[in-house]
C-alpha cells in the first residue's frame, strides 16, 4: 500500500501559514477600515495567500526528500526559508509598485517608511520565528502524519 508521504508532507507544511493568513487578513482589514490606512488589499495579500502556503508545503516535501541524504534538523531547515521568501517578496512588491526602496528605508504603499534598521531586526526575528514554527508546529504535524 502506498502511503503518499510527499502528499502528507505537503499538507503538514501548508497548515501553519494557512491558519496565520486569517490573522494577517484580519490585520489588513482592520488597518484599512478602522484606521483608514490606504492599503490596497487586493495587491498586498496576493503573495502571502497564493505563494507562502504552497512554498511551505514544497519546503516540507524538500525536507522529507533530503532526510535520507543529508539530515538537517527541521528547525534549521525552516530557518532557511526566509532567505528565499524575503527576496521573492521584495521583487514582487517592488515590481507591483507598492514597495519602493529609498536611501532611508523602504516606502510601503507610498505612505509608510520603514527604516533599514527595523527591517534588519525584523528579519532576525523572522529567522527565530521560522525556526520555532518549523521545529515545534510543522515538526508536530509531521509527527502526527507519520512522516517525522
Amino acid at each position: 500500500m502506498n502511503t503518499h508521504p510527499y502528499l502528507r508532507a505537503y499538507m503538514a507544511g501548508i497548515t501553519v501559514p494557512t491558519m496565520l493568513l486569517i490573522v494577517i487578513l484580519s490585520g489588513f482589514l482592520i488597518a484599512r477600515d478602522a484606521f483608514q490606512i490606504p492599503i490596497p488589499i487586493e495587491r498586498a495579500i496576493i503573495f502571502p495567500m497564493a505563494l507562502v502556503p504552497n512554498i511551505f508545503g514544497l519546503w516540507n516535501i524538500f525536507y522529507l526528500w533530503l532526510r535520507p541524504r543529508r539530515h538537517l534538523p527541521i528547525g534549521f531547515h525552516g530557518a532557511i526559508l526566509p532567505f528565499i521568501l524575503a527576496p521573492t517578496g521584495f521583487v514582487l512588491a517592488t515590481s507591483s509598485g507598492f514597495l519602493a526602496p529609498t536611501s532611508s528605508g523602504l516606502v510601503w504603499f507610498h505612505v509608510v517608511v520603514v527604516p533599514y534598521a527595523f527591517i534588519t531586526i525584523g528579519f532576525c526575528f523572522a529567522l527565530i520565528a521560522y525556526y520555532l514554527v518549523w521545529k515545534y508546529i510543522v515538526g508536530f504535524f509531521n509527527m502526527v502524519l507519520g512522516i517525522a
